[in-house]
């Protein structure tokens, strides 16, 4: 199944889907005008398909007492295969690391998006974690004072 084999219906499925994760199939099939067991097997090809990748509960940050969000841009000293993957192994152990990008255009070579406790957590998540990797030779870091837009739904 490719995106131009999904049909208004399996679109209506995903969005209510992004919604809600946890909504009921029998809900999910009354909104989109189907019924539970045509809705299922929609929804079983969707995730099958890999469409549907994952179903995960969004917490508050805040009220976990995660109040400090950086967006870090790296530089790499070498642009190797070898120390690309070194490095994207390392932050992908890290529980502060939201979200990791390998960009372009930039003096930059990786954009990360951290959430921690206060500044304290950040500078032992900086000194303790991230500057020990190696081939780590920038980081310059920027934090979030207010949220604008947060999204998790995809434009269908």
């Amino acid at each position: 199944m490719n995106p131009h084999q999904l049909d208004r219906t399996d679109r209506r499925i995903l969005l209510e889907l992004q919604k809600d994760g946890s909504i009921s199939n029998l809900e999910l099939a009354e909104k989109v005008g189907l019924s539970a067991s045509p809705c299922s097997r929609r929804v079983k090809a969707l995730q099958d398909s890999g469409f549907i990748q994952k179903t995960v509960t969004i917490l508050d940050a805040k009220k976990l007492g995660l109040d400090m969000i950086a967006v870090i841009s790296i530089s790499m000293d070498r642009h190797t295969p070898e120390r690309f993957q070194a490095f994207e192994k390392a932050v992908q152990s890290f529980d502060e690391v939201m979200e990791c990008y390998l960009i372009t255009g930039q003096s930059a070579d990786y954009i990360l998006k951290v959430i921690v406790a206060d500044m304290d957590a950040f500078q032992q998540f900086l000194l303790g974690k991230l500057t020990r990797i190696e081939g780590v030779t920038g980081v310059h870091s920027s934090f979030v004072m207010r949220k604008v837009i947060e999204r998790t739904t995809l434009p269908l």
